[in-house]
């Protein structure tokens, strides 16, 4: 890169960074287009096919049952770190953790795919900063499948470039695990991603090496990815909010059934830092248990959360009226849904008029009630 060019990146990060300081809103500009990055879309549509024959091999019994067991296993450990790991410790800081646990989660979040846990915990720290506008990575605001997958397809809009990198990562850069595992992430994935879970179906359970590869990476993969893309799309766009009738995302069942409690998404962008994610912690929220398990065997302690106090006042200064104990009848009774009317139902969704989603510059609170961003641009930390 010329020397001229440096200082035109230098000059837009600027102006940039000026526009967002002085800017009195940031929401969604429909007007703006993205450009598809075609080698994404072509990759995705692949693995997706590939993925999808191996689900054709596991319910149509071409694929011996243990091999299925393995692969379920092997998902949910990956799942496990992800959300434990990169998400409630790495990224909101909902607990502390040893050691020990640090690399136990790092090495189960590699297995999921999803990049580095650095790289993870910095695009969701500013997905929960500007959640659902321009500043988002996954806008739930330009459709379901915007924020689903189409965002992993599509060149990232100016404002997550660059507020991407006034995100404050210095915990984590100081974090020797976290910069090891970002540094060697992809001979990390082909290990624990890639060859142990294929290895172990042909050794250990005599399956053809193709039915193995289509089975435990293939299948296996594109069913976690999208359990964890439904956590950006669908509980974002299909549920109630009864803690915050001004935040897009929403209480959903369905979310939280398959991903072991992430899907209790009004409260968790309420409230970020409470380790629970939910208000109940016993309520298809399993990812609370295994934390709590981990502070009884002395691995995970310090763990955060939300008042009663501070979260009956938030029900009743800015939710929707839909919350079960809290609510009202009129609101509670204003859903719809495609068949049963039951929240365990994908499509069961408030009546209620969406939040419109436009923020301030200083974003929303992350690691605490008064926490925003504004200081973080003012000061350029930069994430690198």
């Amino acid at each position: 890169m010329t020397a001229v060019s440096e200082n035109e990146n230098l000059n837009n990060t600027t102006k940039l960074n000026s526009l967002l300081i002085n800017s009195k809103y940031i929401g969604t500009d429909y007007s703006y287009k993205h450009e598809i990055v075609w080698k994404n879309a072509i990759g995705f549509l692949i693995l997706h096919l590939l993925g999808l024959w191996g689900v054709g091999l596991m319910v149509t019994g071409n694929i011996g049952l243990k091999s299925c067991l393995w692969t379920i296993l092997y998902m949910y450990a990956g799942s496990t770190g992800v959300t434990v790991g990169a998400h409630r410790l790495f990224t909101h800081k909902s607990f502390k953790a040893t050691p020990l646990l640090k690399v136990f989660l790092l090495c189960l979040q590699t297995i999921a795919g999803q990049n580095s846990t650095f790289i993870w915990a910095r695009d969701h720290r500013l997905h929960h900063r500007y959640s659902d506008t321009d500043a988002d990575p996954h806008n739930s605001k330009r459709g379901f499948f915007f924020c689903h997958i189409g965002w992993l397809m599509m060149k990232k809009h100016p404002y997550v470039i660059e507020l991407g990198r006034t995100i404050d990562m210095s915990d984590l850069q100081a974090d020797k695990m976290i910069m090891f595992q970002k540094k060697y992430y992809y001979y990390l994935y082909f290990v624990v991603a890639f060859l142990i879970p294929v290895f172990v179906s042909i050794y250990f359970f005599n399956e053809h090496w193709l039915s193995s590869f289509l089975v435990c990476y293939c299948a296996r993969y594109i069913l976690q990815l999208n359990g964890t893309w439904l956590v950006n799309s669908a509980a974002h766009l299909y549920g109630t909010r009864p803690y915050d009738r001004k935040l897009q995302p929403v209480e959903s069942w369905f979310v939280s059934c398959i991903s072991l409690g992430e899907g209790w998404h009004n409260y968790h962008h309420a409230f970020p830092w409470d380790y629970k994610a939910a208000e109940e912690s016993m309520h298809f929220n399993c990812n609370a248990t295994i934390i709590r398990f981990f502070e009884r065997i002395g691995m995970a302690y310090d763990l955060k959360t939300a008042s009663p106090d501070m979260i009956r006042n938030r029900i009743l200064r800015s939710g929707d009226g839909t919350h079960h104990v809290l609510g009202n009848d009129e609101a509670k009774s204003a859903v719809s849904a495609i068949g049963p009317l039951h929240p365990l139902n994908p499509t069961y969704n408030s009546t209620l008029k969406s939040p419109d989603a436009i923020l301030k510059p200083e974003g929303l609170p992350l690691f605490h009630e008064n926490d925003v961003l504004i200081n973080d641009i003012i000061r350029g930390n930069i994430a690198g």
